[in-house]
């Protein structure tokens, strides 16, 4: 099942069925010209955005993860501190996604990286093995390799979808890989579980969705946007 919602990621919060998990990529307060949507407001208003974000998903899932830009970690950490604190059942583990191609700068060290944060329930159970990759012993031929593979770390490493990716979506202005929202699910659901992404973008989760096997909810606030996500998916609006 894929379903697409045009709607705030708030209002829908208050009437979207309980789920397995949440995707959010929210605006990075960058700029981007977003269709009904001003991205770019005072540091305290993007703080008060983030945190209205989390509060409301901690009550609505099992599994949150958060992809932020760069510059918001510390910020975004701390609302996160505060969050934990009130709810003592969760726990945050912080993994990254990294860039093959990061942004150049001749004054300072580049921007290489994603942060991506997850939350879940302490109790929640993981699906490691349904993320197991070719370790380096495989692939060099060491007799000792688990024929499994291995369990990846924390370390995302999914390029950004640049301009030229077979993946790209032009009428969204940003875009995670494929790949990166798979793994999230795989380890985190299982089949039939029920996942949300609250800033649908691209339309990235009703893509993966179905080849994990899970139900897949979209909530896009841009009309336009959402007009293309249904042409491209095929789904109803």
């Amino acid at each position: 099942m894929i379903r697409l919602h045009n709607d705030d990621f708030a209002n829908a919060l208050r009437y979207l069925p309980p789920s397995r998990m949440i995707f959010a990529d929210p605006p990075d307060n960058i700029g981007l010209k977003y269709t009904g949507y001003k991205d770019k407001v005072t540091p305290g208003d993007y703080q008060d955005f983030i945190t209205k974000l989390l509060y409301m998903s901690v009550n609505a899932t099992q599994v949150i993860w958060l992809s932020i830009n760069a510059r918001h970690t510390f910020m975004v950490g701390g609302v996160i501190h505060s969050l934990l604190e009130r709810n003592e059942d969760w726990e945050a583990k912080p993994c990254v996604q990294t860039f093959t191609f990061g942004q150049h700068n001749s004054r300072d060290l580049g921007n290489n990286h994603r942060p991506l944060i997850r939350l879940k329930r302490r109790d929640v159970v993981l699906y490691p093995n349904a993320v197991r990759v070719p370790s380096w012993r495989q692939l060099n031929g060491d007799k000792r390799a688990d024929p499994r593979g291995r369990v990846p770390g924390d370390v995302f490493d999914f390029p950004r979808v640049t301009g030229n990716s077979k993946q790209r979506r032009k009428f969204s202005p940003t875009q995670l890989h494929e790949g990166l929202y798979e793994r999230c699910i795989r380890l985190c659901c299982k089949p039939g579980d029920t996942v949300v992404d609250l800033f649908a973008g691209s339309g990235t989760l009703g893509r993966v969705a179905p080849r994990c096997g899970v139900n897949g909810i979209m909530v896009e606030l841009s009309t336009d946007v959402c007009k293309n996500i249904a042409l491209d998916l095929g789904v109803e609006l």
